[in-house]
């Protein structure tokens, strides 16, 4: 038996695997890659003179001083916040230290070089396009928003459309919104979400915009507005799970989301 899903997440389904959806996604999300980040000249040379005199706590130093650490490791995050605990772990700095001189300092250049990852770039993309007046109107400040008599899209930072959800709307997460509208006088609040890959990150990324919109009691329609590889698979178990558990809202694909508002 076919199982029963939202119907936007069904068109979200079918426009993905019939139309031109990554073309027109494109259009939204132009995930074009950043340059390569140059490590700051005088910092660099330092790292080079730590480097070559083996010295591993002022070669961690230096290179934590950097917009990224050349590895993946799970203390190195800890270690950016407490500079001090180098000296009183030296294991530890022998041990990352270790792995730095067997990559050499071109391969260390090149790793703290590598451009932002594309799915961090996404967070403005989706302000940018309500700003184009991609729904048709241009998104309001708040006063004006709360002035307005028709259709709205609140133009706020994230603290002030925090603010206003749990004001207006009875929202009590602690996870900010991407998106407040009222459209044919009802509230439509939502998460704006492009997961470019299966695994661990992405998927606790979509399990968060679940548990958000996952309130009870809140005045508003609650919407995912989520694009990427989920909307490649179809019936996705975790996409289908989803949509047939929390039917009270929408998970839908922002080219179909414009629809999705009028029609309220």
């Amino acid at each position: 038996m076919k199982k029963i899903i939202n119907p936007w997440t069904q068109l979200s389904i079918d426009y993905a695997g019939q139309k031109s959806y990554l073309d027109d996604l494109f259009q939204v999300y132009p995930t074009i890659p950043e340059g390569i980040r140059e490590p700051n000249g005088e910092l660099w040379k330092d790292v080079e003179k730590a480097f070559e005199k083996r010295d591993n706590v002022m070669l961690m130093k230096n290179l934590l001083k950097l917009d990224l650490f050349p590895i993946k490791d799970s203390y190195v995050a800890y270690l950016k916040r407490d500079k001090t605990a180098l000296e009183r772990n030296p294991a530890t700095s022998a041990r990352l230290s270790g792995r730095l001189y067997e990559m050499g300092l071109d391969k260390i250049f090149a790793r703290c070089s590598e451009p932002k990852e594309t799915n961090r770039q996404i967070g403005p993309l989706f302000k940018r396009w309500l700003n184009k007046k991609a729904l048709g109107i241009q998104p309001v400040k708040l006063d004006e928003f709360l002035k307005a008599k028709g259709n709205a899209v609140l133009d706020a930072s994230d603290a002030e459309m925090m603010k206003f959800a749990r004001e207006h709307l009875n929202y009590k997460h602690n996870k900010g919104l991407d998106f407040i509208g009222r459209f044919n006088g009802k509230y439509v609040i939502g998460e704006a979400k492009f997961l470019t890959d299966f695994g661990g990150h992405q998927n606790a990324q979509f399990i968060d915009s679940t548990n958000t919109m996952r309130m009870k009691n809140v005045k508003a329609e609650k919407v995912i507005i989520l694009d990427g590889y989920l909307c490649s698979l179809g019936y996705n178990e975790m996409y289908e799970k989803f949509s047939e558990t929390h039917k009270d809202y929408a998970v839908m694909s922002i080219l179909v989301f414009r629809n999705y508002l009028y029609q309220l």
